[in-house]
């Protein structure tokens, strides 16, 4: 298969010009090792998931790094966390840029080291699974804003897919693009890998069958707000558990909590997380949704749908380099309606926020759509210093078009 050339090199190259240490995350299997390899062709190539390697550098960690002296890359580097404190001296003794290229698949506990020993020294740059762009082979790399501007911009290059439920459902790892490759034998395995590998590796999980259970609970439940009870009691464990093993899924890259949107005026506002899986093939996998077609008109199409539209935003940030944290969330509330002052529960599935305007998105998995789907949008208004921007709700519809002032509507392959 060829390769797919991934969005953020760029970043990574100019990164790696700039910076003595660049540290590439991401979830297993999305592509760090094949891209930083590809990048830096020259350079030597040093992976920890060989046991030899990594007893090697645990053992003596500064003579490992006499033999390997940079410039070097070293791939898998959460398994050897001594030898931080040498890559910080190494950056310290010479100046010259791009010493180091690291890689791991678990991007918090890798930040935590970073943040102590490489403060200042390193970039961090997240890889995520594929995006549609990629997918389609299309160069436009600019964060996805529900604006006019956008879509003109946008349109320049779109390329619309034949099934989105066929790529939504395929999922986001590169070597799933291999249409050879079996879609239930490899996220059986990809399962199996991280559940003895990085769970293992993150907690003392005694039965991974239960995590295993735990993970159908939480795939079950993407696109909705992240209740730790409801989870306990399917699954019978303490919410304490959940608590522990839901952060192992996040640090891992599995899923991605959505943050709620917070002001002192949206008093009735939920303050809970929501909760998306970033794969949508892994997600269908665990829920047992075997075949596109079974997927597109299965109980769980409108919540895979949503998934996906959140994760295809969130990794048009990250690959323009923008960390997506600090200027997307949602809402959900119960607010008095300007008519009759009832109070009625409004959400709003996505909020982005760009230099004080506030973007809000409705998500629908129907070709059909309406802006009275919108009506939650106006609860933006009462947020002061802050301006309501264009609105859209994200769709099946065949044409990008305006649904009424200030509104529209976008078809998904726009993201």
């Amino acid at each position: 298969m060829n390769y797919i050339r991934r969005s953020i090199e760029e970043i990574a190259l100019k990164s790696y010009k700039t910076f003595k240490c660049i540290l590439i995350t991401g979830a297993r299997q999305t592509g760090k090792s094949t891209m930083i390899k590809r990048l830096f062709s020259d350079k030597k190539y040093i992976s920890f998931d060989d046991p030899f390697i990594e007893e090697q550098a645990k053992e003596n960690p500064y003579t490992f790094m006499m033999l390997n002296p940079p410039p070097v890359i070293y791939d898998e580097v959460q398994r050897v966390t001594d030898l931080f404190r040498y890559i910080k001296i190494k950056c310290d003794e010479q100046e010259d840029y791009g010493l180091f290229c690291l890689s791991g698949s678990q991007p918090f506990e890798l930040m935590k080291n970073v943040s102590e020993s490489l403060s200042g020294r390193a970039v961090i740059i997240e890889l995520c699974g594929l995006s549609l762009r990629e997918i389609m082979q299309d160069s436009f790399n600019k964060p996805f804003l529900p604006t006019m501007k956008y879509i003109q911009d946008r349109s320049k290059s779109i390329k619309s897919p034949k099934n989105i439920w066929q790529i939504i459902h395929r999922g986001s790892y590169p070597e799933l693009q291999n249409p050879k490759i079996d879609w239930g034998i490899f996220y059986a395995s990809y399962v199996k890998t991280y559940l003895e590998r990085d769970v293992r590796s993150l907690s003392a999980v005694q039965n991974l069958n239960d995590f295993r259970k735990f993970m159908v609970a939480v795939a079950a439940r993407t696109g909705q707000i992240l209740n730790y009870s409801n989870i306990a009691d399917e699954i019978g464990k303490d919410q304490g558990t959940i608590k522990n093993w839901i952060s192992i899924l996040e640090a891992s890259g599995i899923i991605y909590l959505l943050e709620p949107y917070t002001s002192s005026v949206l008093k009735r506002a939920i303050k809970t997380p929501k909760l998306y899986f970033r794969d949508t093939g892994l997600a269908a996998y665990l829920t047992r949704w075997l075949t596109p077609e079974t997927l597109a008109i299965g109980a769980m199409s409108g919540a895979l749908f949503e998934t996906f539209v959140v994760s295809e935003i969130l990794k048009s940030y990250s690959n323009s380099g923008i960390d997506y944290r600090y200027c997307v969330s949602y809402y959900r509330g119960k607010d008095k309606s300007k008519k009759n002052g009832v109070e009625m529960e409004r959400e709003i599935d996505l909020i982005i926020e760009e230099k004080g305007v506030l973007y809000p998105i409705e998500i629908k998995q129907s070709a059909k759509v309406t802006s009275d789907e919108t009506a939650a949008f106006t609860v933006l208004d009462k947020i002061k210093n802050k301006k309501r921007g264009t609105g859209a709700i994200i769709c099946m519809c065949p044409q990008p078009g305006a649904l009424r002032e200030n509104v529209l509507q976008i078809p998904v392959w726009y993201l």
